[in-house]
């Protein structure tokens, strides 16, 4: 029995060129070859589908002497190239978020060791970390000898920067970016002011993007700064240096005119606890306008100013961070939306979070979804490099910012 070797193939493969006859030197491929007497082997019968002879007996490669076949392998299944440092960090960030630890750190001392340069830095941010969450310092430490030969720079420290079982903050301040200019005309920004008084009783108030001023832009923040303490509330001035300046520039000793300015540079000092320049602006101040000036009170220096994310947008009000703490599992995230609906951008504080499970990660993402259709900027805030490889992994990234924290 004889078999065809050119059977038409299944429509999964690949389709190979034609066979092409080859012209030698400009001669007839018909040409009788040399040799007198000698008769020709007629051409088989061609398949239509695939154009190879229908019934063609083995050991005649001289048959085909004059074509030129595809070299493609008809077993042959082309793969996209998998980065293998993807691969050892997602499947690292898997298993920490089972649970699986040991398995987790398995893969990354392994990986580590084979993989030194700067794209793998990554692996090496989510060793340290497991380390930290897990409590091996000693381990922590020699590793950061290796990191300091590998990448010739230094390793993450210990000390400070192990996660800490916080509680989330419990009426925490919102902090509202001042709107435009310091100017009497601004009672649009004033206005913002008020009503976000009206819903927290502790508002930082951020000035810091402020570039003008007049006497009565100063005169009603000081209205506001006064209404607050009267209200048993707070407004927290952040920004304050930037603020002094523009002051400082405004009052002039022997002018008596912005009588309000030199009122809210002798506040600025006052929060900023600088006694000595507050003296100083406040015999100033007498001599200028012929009468008392305020005293000073110990009891109203502020405490430093807290640091605002710079990838945090400089408008609207931000609330404080929405915590997550410790180890999340199979958390649903229904009360997000609630706080997200009364901020222009959303922080999720990670400092403390050591793990988040897939089905918290998958449930952040479709709530964090339509958080982001509806324009919120999205921000989280110090995730540990586990935790940052999974929001990658399931997709949090395409939606939010990470911010991590410098170690």
């Amino acid at each position: 029995m004889v078999f065809s070797f050119f059977k038409k193939q299944p429509e999964k493969m690949i389709t190979r060129p034609a066979a092409v006859p080859r012209k030698a030197g400009g001669e007839d491929s018909h040409a009788e070859p040399d040799g007198a007497g000698k008769t020709a082997t007629p051409a088989p019968d061609r398949d239509e589908a695939t154009g190879a002879g229908a019934d063609v007996q083995a050991g005649s490669p001289s048959d085909f002497s004059d074509f030129v076949f595809s070299q493609s392998s008809l077993d042959f299944h082309v793969e996209a190239d998998v980065d293998p440092i993807d691969a050892q960090a997602e499947e690292a960030a898997v298993l920490f978020a089972n649970g699986q630890d040991a398995a987790a750190q398995s893969v990354l001392e392994s990986a580590v060791q084979s993989c030194r340069d700067v794209a793998a830095e990554r692996l090496w941010r989510m060793l340290f970390d497991l380390y930290r969450v897990t409590g091996q310092q000693s381990t922590f430490e020699t590793l950061g000898i290796e990191y300091a030969r590998a990448f010739e720079k230094s390793p993450p420290g210990w000390s400070g920067n192990a996660p800490e079982k916080t509680k989330p903050r419990e009426g925490g301040a919102s902090t509202l970016v001042f709107k435009g200019e310091l100017l009497g005309s601004n009672q649009t920004a004033f206005d913002a002011v008020r009503q976000s008084l009206g819903k927290n009783r502790k508002l930082r108030l951020d000035m810091s993007k402020v570039g003008e001023l007049d006497p009565d832009g100063c005169a009603s923040l000081l209205q506001l700064l006064v209404l607050a303490r009267k209200s048993r509330q707070e407004i927290e001035l952040l920004g304050r240096e930037v603020l002094g300046a523009l002051v400082q520039g405004c009052v002039e000793v022997g002018r008596a005119e912005g009588k309000a300015c030199w009122l809210l540079l002798l506040e600025l000092c006052q929060l900023q606890g600088r006694q000595e320049a507050f003296e100083e602006v406040a015999i100033n101040y007498a001599v200028t306008f012929e009468e008392s000036p305020p005293s000073w009170e110990t009891t109203r220096v502020a405490a430093p100013e807290p640091e605002i994310p710079a990838e945090v947008p400089a408008s609207g009000e931000v609330g404080d961070a929405y915590v997550l703490h410790g180890e999340v599992k199979a958390s649903r995230f229904t009360d997000i939306a609630s706080f997200a609906d009364s901020r222009d951008a959303v922080q999720i504080d990670c400092s403390g979070l050591k793990r988040l499970d897939f089905i918290s990660a998958g449930a952040l993402l479709n709530a964090l979804t339509s958080v982001r259709r509806s324009g919120k900027k999205i921000v989280f805030l110090h995730p540990n490099y586990l935790v940052a490889e999974l929001l990658s992994i399931v997709g949090l990234t395409a939606v939010a910012t990470l911010v991590f924290a410098k170690r």
